[in-house]
């Protein structure tokens, strides 16, 4: 657009805070910036306010399904037809058309379904572009899935968790191939199930749901166990170098926008080199010194970045221990990394990294090593969401009371990081399940909601407190074993709640299906609507 080679172009892009895609996407507000910048001979702003976020922005999920399941006597799933129309906005962004079709391949979930049909379809409509938002494709797949196993266990009178496990993927089928031609490595779908209803004590329900009648409230308890597909959007290449100063130096291909990223690649860096990650220093987000990268997207920081800055280490290892021998006068099979050096095993004679970068000997090659791993195939981290919710039948009102997570990530690799990406995820279904909703006037096309005053996000009051755990299976897949886990959260939460919204509809009044976000309102007018229908 500005007619420049790449060369005479440097972008930077610091932490810029989470967006989840909004900010991915190439909006005509940068090259425009850019433009009026050279025009004037001076520095150009952009900033965006709320409402100008709210009218411009790419959005996310506005799908309409039908879904249809069929099984035999056994309650076994025989086939799977879905009919999907996705809204794509005015116009087309970026991965619009690519979303649904990511879904479409996930739509089999977790199960062992022989046949599957997908239909998708995409609209042109009044509203903002509507694009990749976290989890892109996959939270709308297992929405699907996950609502409509529900519906049919409802249906034939058998337990939801009961016909899951009937129709669960059996670990000793893996690698399973899918009718939607997507090759599961690995996975225990009927474990991370029995964990979840183990820590959240389902057997107890009956006697929780006793209780709350006699408060006047229903009660309603659901499950969602869900598979997505990510980790694959590299290669992400890495370099390190070890600095004059014993330090290390990693540059990077992905973008760090809030996830953590400099703490997991220094913990990666310092179990191959034995480095304190307070002295690796990770830098991304500059075209001047980093040639090539992906970004931040489809959870492959940590599959694909994370990988290749394995590797990178790795090589990096082999180039120190062979001048750290010459140095040492020793063999290279004889040192091992210490805290901030090498040393002959089993001896005190040692050689810090410092005095290593500065040996005669060393040159610019030997202290860097670069790595790109190149995914063949994808990761699928899985598991299970559990949500135990109360309603008000006066207000509609829905509160979480009890919500448990038991998550596939393959390799755990800093379950602090691992439980914030969870945690936040999952609050975003939340809010999705329960609260929020582009509204556009129907007779105008206006949108209503174009700020925090009209737009309901989840607040602390809305998000109970999340039981977190692992049940690991690792990956076949990827060197370090990890599957990715940044959109995991925002997967499995709106099936759940939802699932458990409609169980306690469904306990008091036999409704079997109201649409998210299960509003306070939505809630009332649909118990409201049952009453009047058996008082007639």
């Amino acid at each position: 657009m500005l007619k420049l080679p790449p060369e005479k172009l440097r972008v930077v892009t610091p932490d810029v805070g989470g967006a989840f895609g909004t900010k991915l996407f190439c909006y005509r507000e940068y090259a425009l910036a850019a433009y009026a910048a050279r025009h004037l001979k001076r520095p150009v702003r952009w900033i965006a306010d709320r409402s100008e976020h709210f009218l411009g922005d790419a959005q996310g999920r506005d799908n309409v399904t039908v879904a249809k399941l069929a099984l035999d006597a056994e309650g076994k799933f025989l086939a799977l037809d879905v009919d999907l129309v996705a809204d794509m906005g005015a116009y087309l962004s970026m991965y619009a058309p690519f979303i649904p079709y990511i879904g479409a391949g996930m739509a089999p979930g977790v199960y062992d379904i022989p046949a599957c049909h997908v239909r998708v379809r995409g609209v042109f409509t009044n509203s903002v572009p509507v694009d990749a938002y976290r989890g892109a494709g996959r939270p709308e797949a297992a929405y699907v899935i996950e609502r409509l196993v529900d519906a049919a266990a409802r249906e034939l009178g058998i337990a939801a968790d009961e016909l899951r496990r009937r129709n669960f993927i059996a670990p000793r089928a893996m690698p399973y191939r899918t009718a939607t031609d997507k090759v599961y490595d690995s996975g225990d779908f009927a474990a991370h199930l029995a964990r979840a209803q183990e820590i959240a004590d389902w057997n107890g329900f009956e006697k929780r749901l006793t209780h709350a009648k006699a408060r006047g409230m229903l009660r309603g308890i659901g499950v969602a166990s869900y598979i997505e597909s990510c980790g694959n959007n590299g290669p992400d290449p890495a370099t390190i170098r070890l600095d004059k100063d014993g330090s290390i130096t990693a540059l990077m291909g992905s973008q760090s926008s809030g996830q953590g990223h400099a703490t997991a690649y220094a913990q990666i860096i310092a179990e191959h080199l034995a480095v304190p990650p307070e002295r690796v220093r990770v830098v991304q987000g500059d075209t001047d010194v980093i040639a090539e990268g992906t970004g931040t997207g489809g959870s492959s920081s940590i599959p694909c970045g994370g990988a290749s800055l394995a590797g990178a280490s790795r090589k990096l290892g082999v180039q120190l221990k062979r001048l750290a021998a010459e140095a040492l006068e020793a063999s290279v099979g004889d040192l091992e990394f210490f805290d901030g050096g090498l040393r002959v095993s089993g001896t005190d004679r040692a050689i810090s990294l410092a005095e290593l970068a500065r040996h005669p000997k060393a040159t610019a090659e030997s202290l860097q090593a670069t790595d790109a791993f190149s995914p063949e195939a994808a990761t699928f981290p899985n598991g299970t969401h559990l949500a135990e919710v109360e309603i008000d039948p006066e207000t509609g009102a829905v509160q979480i009371v009890n919500y448990v997570v038991v998550d596939d990530v393959g390799v755990t690799l800093n379950p602090l990081l691992l439980a914030g990406q969870v945690h936040g995820g999952t609050a975003q279904g939340i809010g999705q399940a329960l609260l929020e909703q582009a509204v556009y006037d129907p007779a105008s096309g206006q949108l209503v909601t174009a700020s925090l005053l009209d737009y309901a996000l989840p607040r602390a009051q809305n998000i109970p407190a999340i039981r977190f755990e692992t049940r690991n299976v690792p990956c076949r897949n990827n060197p370090l074993g990890v599957k990715g886990a940044g959109e995991a959260g925002a997967i499995g939460s709106c099936p759940a709640v939802m699932n458990a919204v409609v169980d306690a509809l469904w306990r008091a009044y036999r409704i079997r299906h109201i649409d998210m976000p299960a509003t306070p309102e939505r809630v009332w007018a649909a118990i409201q609507e049952e009453r009047r229908s058996h008082r007639l």
